[in-house]
C-alpha cells in the first residue's frame, strides 16, 4: 500500500471580488448583493486559514485567482476599442455583465475541478476534471484557467492527468468537488468516490427542484468516473434531496462532508438515505476501519441553520486514525442550536474530537464557507515531490504573499468601480507578479 496524504489547495481571493448577488440559488450571495466589499481583508482571511492549516501539520497549497475583468471574454461578447473603452461599453450598455465578468468566483476552488486519486483510477495516476460550472454564466468562463492553473501546479505527466472541462450545456453541468466526496481506510489505498448530483438530465419523469436549479446532473458525474478510470464497484452515486435545494443548498457541500471513514450529513440532505447508506456500505466491505454515519437529525439543527451557519461546508482533517478535527467558519458558534449541537458532537464517540473556528466573513458574506475554499487533493509522497513547489504554504511564501496583497488590493469595493481601468491594470500587474512568486509561467491570456 502508498502510503498517502491529503493536500488542501486553497483558491487566493483575486483583487475584484466583490458582492454583485450574481449566484441565483446562493441564499448568502444574494442577500449582500450591492454592498461594498473588502478584497484585501477576504484575501488576508484566506491566508491566514492556509497558514494555521499548515501550521497544523497538513499539505496545504495555493491556487492563484484568475483575471478579472476578463476582457476577452467581453471582446467575443461584442464590445470592441481599448480595454479601457471596452469597460465603458460594458458599464453603460450590461453593467450586471460587467460584474458577472469581473467576479472572484474562482476562490471558490471546491468548483474549480473533480480529483481523483491515483489508489483510485485504473492507470494509477492522479486525474483532474475542471467543472464546466454551465449553470452560471460569471463562472462557466473559469474552467480554461483553472486547467491551466492545476497544470501549472501538478506538472509532472508521470502522475497527474489533466482533462478539459465536459461539454458546456445543462445536460453535463459540473460544479466540480461540491458535489464529490471521497471514503477510504488511508488516503493511499483504494477508496469509493461518492457523486452527489440534482438531477438526471436525460429523465425528465426522475425528481428535480422546483424553485432553484440543480446545477449537477447524474450524467456530468458518470462521465467524469468514466473518463478518470474508477472501478464501478467502488463509485456511489446519490441524489441531493430536491427540497434542500430549493431552501437555498445550492452543493453538497452546504449540507454533507466527508473524510476518510467519516459521512458527516444532515438528515434531510439526499432524496433517499436509506439508499445513500446501504450503497455506501456495501462498498466500504470489509475494510480495516468503520465507515462513520453521522446523521444530524433535523430536530437539533434545522436546514435553515444549517444554511445560515455553513455547518457542513466545513473543513474536516484527519489528524490520525480516527482522529478529526472540524474547521468551520466563526457563524457556526454565533448559531445557538448548531453550536450546542458540536460540542455534543465532540463529547461523543464519533471521530470527530475538535472543532476550529475561523473568521471568512469576507468569502461568507458571498456564499462560501471554509469547503468552498478548498481542493482536495490525495497524494503519495512522490507525488508530492512532483508537485510545483513554490505553490505550497510555508513561512516564506504566506509573508511574500501578503506583501504581495498589501501592494495590490484595495480595502474597499463597489459594483461602480469595476468599470474602472485603474483597476483592471492593478489587477493584472498583481497577477503578473504572483505567476512569478508561484512559477506558474504564462496561465493568463493578457500574458500571451
Amino acid at each position: 500500500m502508498n502510503t498517502a496524504t491529503e493536500a488542501n489547495f486553497d483558491g487566493l481571493v483575486g483583487p475584484t471580488h466583490n458582492y454583485s448577488g450574481l449566484s441565483f440559488g446562493n441564499v448568502a450571495s444574494l442577500s449582500n448583493s450591492s454592498r461594498p466589499s473588502n478584497p484585501k481583508a477576504a484575501a488576508k482571511q484566506g491566508l491566514v486559514k492556509m497558514k494555521a492549516l499548515a501550521d497544523m501539520g497538513f499539505l496545504q497549497g495555493v491556487l492563484a485567482p484568475h483575471e478579472r475583468p476578463h476582457i476577452p471574454t467581453l471582446r467575443r461578447l461584442g464590445f470592441s476599442g481599448s480595454d479601457a473603452n471596452i469597460l465603458a461599453q460594458a458599464a453603460k450598455q450590461a453593467p450586471k455583465l460587467l460584474a458577472a465578468v469581473s467576479s472572484a468566483s474562482c476562490m471558490w476552488t471546491a468548483n474549480a475541478a473533480t480529483v481523483s486519486p491515483s489508489g483510485d483510477t485504473s492507470d494509477k495516476r492522479v486525474h483532474f476534471t475542471p467543472a464546466n460550472l454551465v449553470n452560471k454564466f460569471h463562472r462557466s468562463i473559469e474552467h480554461e484557467t483553472t486547467g491551466a492553473i492545476l497544470q501549472a501546479t501538478f506538472k509532472d505527466e508521470k502522475h497527474f492527468a489533466h482533462h478539459p472541462a465536459l461539454p458546456s450545456v445543462d445536460h453535463f453541468g459540473d460544479e466540480g468537488a461540491a458535489n464529490h466526496t471521497r471514503f477510504c481506510h488511508g488516503y493511499g489505498e483504494q477508496g469509493i468516490e461518492f457523486f452527489v448530483y440534482g438531477m438526471e438530465a436525460f429523465n425528465n419523469s426522475a425528481p428535480h427542484p422546483a424553485k432553484f436549479p440543480a446545477r449537477h446532473t447524474l450524467e456530468a458525474s458518470q462521465a467524469v468516473a468514466r473518463r478518470h478510470g474508477l472501478s464501478p464497484e467502488q463509485v456511489v452515486y446519490t441524489q441531493q434531496n430536491p427540497d434542500v435545494i430549493d431552501a437555498g443548498v445550492f452543493h453538497n457541500d452546504v449540507i454533507a462532508v466527508g473524510n476518510r471513514n467519516a459521512h458527516f450529513y444532515h438528515q434531510e440532505a439526499f432524496l433517499d438515505t436509506a439508499k445513500m447508506k446501504q450503497d455506501l456500505l456495501t462498498a466500504w466491505g470489509d475494510r480495516a476501519s468503520k465507515l462513520h454515519l453521522i446523521e444530524v437529525p433535523s430536530s437539533e439543527v434545522s436546514v435553515q441553520d444549517c444554511i445560515q451557519s455553513y455547518l457542513f461546508n466545513s473543513q474536516l482533517l484527519s489528524r490520525d486514525d480516527d482522529d478529526m478535527v472540524l474547521v468551520v467558519p466563526g457563524e457556526c458558534e454565533n448559531n445557538p442550536a448548531v453550536w450546542a449541537y458540536l460540542n455534543s458532537l465532540v463529547a461523543g464517540q464519533s471521530p470527530i474530537n475538535d472543532i476550529k473556528v475561523f473568521d471568512l466573513k469576507q468569502s461568507m458574506s458571498n456564499g462560501g464557507g471554509p469547503a468552498c475554499l478548498r481542493l482536495r487533493v490525495a497524494l503519495t509522497q512522490a507525488e508530492q515531490q512532483a508537485i510545483n513547489p513554490s505553490t505550497l504554504m510555508n513561512d516564506s511564501l504566506f509573508e511574500r504573499l501578503n506583501t504581495w496583497v498589501d501592494k495590490y488590493y484595495r480595502d474597499e469595493l463597489h459594483e461602480k468601480d469595476l468599470a474602472d481601468p485603474q483597476l483592471l491594470i492593478e489587477s493584472r500587474n498583481a497577477l503578473d507578479e504572483l505567476t512569478q512568486i508561484m512559477n506558474l509561467g504564462s496561465v493568463y491570456e493578457f500574458q500571451r
